[in-house]
Order: structure tokens, then C-alpha cells, then sequence
């Protein structure tokens, strides 16, 4: 499964992107995180279903308590891009 998200909050200058590799590679995840210029971060993860869901319960409440996540637009789609590891950026 891959997941599209685009993440908005305190998510710049806070630790997220890392925080994101960090916990995609717990959860045995693939993909990339990037800050974008509007002040949103965009990421796609890829991997087994429920651990990809696991990952987006776990980014809602912002991994750290530096990061506040107020919106989270997520694209699920069962077609996955066959990343290897999961980078920044």
C-alpha cells in the first residue's frame, strides 16, 4: 500500500522529516519526506497495510511533542512505487 500525505502544523524546523524516517524505518516502511516552500510537509510511504496505517496513526499525534500536526490530507493507493529505503529530501 502507498500512502500520499501532506502533513500541516508546527512540522518545520521541529525534527519532523527525521522523525518521520525515523519511525518509517520502525515500522519497516519505504519512501521520502520533503519540506515544502508553503510551510507543509509532503511524504509517501509504502509498505504492508497495517503497518502503513499504524505509521499514519502515529504521525496524526506528531511523533514528538515539538511537532503539532493540525491537517493531514492522506491519498491511500494500493499500487506501490517500489521505494527502497526511506529518505529525506
Amino acid at each position: 500500500m502507498l500512502a500520499q500525505v501532506t502533513v500541516s502544523g508546527r512540522v518545520q524546523g521541529v525534527g519532523f522529516r527525521y522523525s518521520a524516517q525515523q519511525q518509517a524505518k520502525n515500522y519497516q516502511l519505504t519512501g521520502w519526506v520533503q519540506n515544502k516552500a508553503d510551510g507543509t510537509v509532503e511524504l509517501e510511504v509504502e509498505g504492508d497495510e497495517q503497518r502503513v496505517h499504524a505509521y499514519l496513526r502515529a504521525l496524526e499525534k506528531g511523533f514528538s511533542p515539538f511537532i503539532r500536526v493540525e491537517n493531514m490530507e492522506v491519498n491511500l493507493n494500493e499500487n506501490e512505487k517500489g521505494y527502497d529505503d526511506f529518505s529525506i529530501k
